[in-house]
């Protein structure tokens, strides 16, 4: 055993100069006398493998990966290697036994779930097809990430779903329109979004919040107008609203950037905002505190204020500001921090070209019409006209919460600011 171990080591050096010298037919040689000494050489039986394929020895080949898969069978490229072979020799049996034996050793591996895809396309199953150029799609790096090798299967797999997708949703609206036809009048928007969602019209979006998740409390993106009848007041006093908005615009004092983060913070999606009076925010609430020198110059935008069931979370929340957004300015996407309370627009100075998305739903403000959604889902907004868009924002405690538990979120951040001294370190 000793020797044939010293013989493998000198041949195996005297590969590795060959291969330096790009002596390939003597690599080749020296490969073979190794599988003499050593059946299950996996280097070598690589090799021989891999060289008869490029000669067009298809038997060869297959006979050397079929070894590989039996020695080796955890690496997927051994399976994915005979899976190739297999289906230049039209055995598509044996190719999909390869492609499964591919993606037992490794789920995820994106050459096997391309080939699997693409013979069940070969074969005519489109079903099935479509699911796999699916899993092709998802596990698949953005393209700029994906090696060069890899980037037209995959386009071809996000084409093809697609494809199969806008398909099935045509089909399933025909079939669906009777149906529809038997409700009348009834509210079947959350069906038509699961139905969008499924045939992928739209995206799924949840609850995301950055720091503190309550769990229990329902993802929806705007909320139901009836369960907020306090907004009455604001939507009939609009126009008072805007009046001492616009005084303190024309005073041009107390506004400042609403990005306001440290030069050593990373910014992300913000850098351009940052610091930038483009977005702006006149405060009048601002981490559970009047901001007094503002809000007497608001005093019937502070009353309205009052009615609110504002969330109480010491040194965080409740909040309210006037937000004004300058022309060609964008927010980004982004989601806030916590669900246990909603956020309120009160729209004031709303020009063409504005718009406001929440997850699956894009709105447009319309002054004296409120709204309340869930800042936790996925949003942004814009506006894209020549003059200034402005907005009464502020927050107010989730409607699902009961008292016991609004009282007991007071009493964490009461808890929290204890431990952290005055919010250090903990910031809702």
């Amino acid at each position: 055993m000793a020797d044939i171990e010293k013989q493998l080591r000198a041949i195996e050096g005297q590969v590795e100069q060959a291969i330096r010298s790009g002596r390939e037919s003597d690599a080749a040689r020296l490969w073979t006398q190794i599988l003499v000494l050593a059946p299950s050489h996996v280097a070598a039986l690589t090799a021989v493998g891999q060289r008869a394929f490029r000669s067009g020895d298809l038997a060869s080949a297959r006979a050397a990966f079929d070894r590989l898969t039996l020695v080796a069978g955890h690496d997927p490229l051994h399976w994915t290697n005979l899976a190739l072979i297999c289906q230049q020799q039209n055995d598509a049996i044996s190719e999909a036994a390869a492609i499964h034996g591919a993606l037992s050793a490794d789920p995820s591996d994106l050459l096997a779930l391309i080939l699997r895809a693409e013979l069940f396309d070969r074969q005519g199953n489109r079903h099935q097809a479509a699911a796999a150029f699916g899993a092709v799609a998802t596990v698949a790096p953005p393209m700029a990430r994906l090696a060069p090798q890899f980037r037209p299967a995959v386009a071809r797999a996000r084409s093809f779903r697609d494809q199969y997708d806008h398909e099935f949703g045509v089909f399933l609206d025909q079939n669906l329109a009777r149906v529809y036809e038997q409700f009348g009048a009834a509210p079947l928007d959350r069906f038509r979004d699961s139905l969008d969602i499924l045939v992928g019209r739209k995206r799924r979006y949840q609850s995301q919040p950055s720091i503190f998740y309550y769990p229990g409390l329902p993802t929806i993106e705007f909320f139901d107008r009836a369960l907020f009848p306090w907004l009455d007041g604001f939507e009939a006093d609009t126009a008072a609203i805007a009046d001492e908005f616009h005084n303190v615009l024309r005073a041009d004092a107390g506004f400042e950037p609403y990005i306001n983060y440290a030069s050593d913070v990373p910014v992300n999606q913000w850098a351009e905002l940052n610091h930038n009076p483009s977005w702006s925010a006149f405060h009048l609430l601002r981490d559970g505190q009047r901001v007094a020198d503002n809000a007497v110059r608001c005093p019937r935008t502070m009353q309205l204020l009052a009615t609110v069931p504002a969330p109480d979370q010491p040194g965080r929340s409740p909040v309210a500001m006037f937000s004004l957004l300058r022309p060609q300015t964008r927010i980004p996407p982004h989601t806030g921090v916590s669900n246990v309370r909603l956020v309120a627009h009160v729209p004031l100075i709303v020009p063409e070209g504005c718009g406001f998305r929440v997850g699956n739903t894009t709105r447009r403000w319309v002054p004296g019409q409120a709204w309340v959604f869930d800042d936790t889902i996925e949003h942004e907004a814009w506006n894209d006209s020549t003059q200034q868009r402005a907005v009464l924002i502020f927050d107010v405690w989730h409607p699902h919460l009961a008292e016991e538990e609004r009282a007991l979120i007071t009493a964490l951040m009461r808890s929290i600011n204890a431990f952290t001294g005055d919010r250090g370190g903990f910031e809702l």
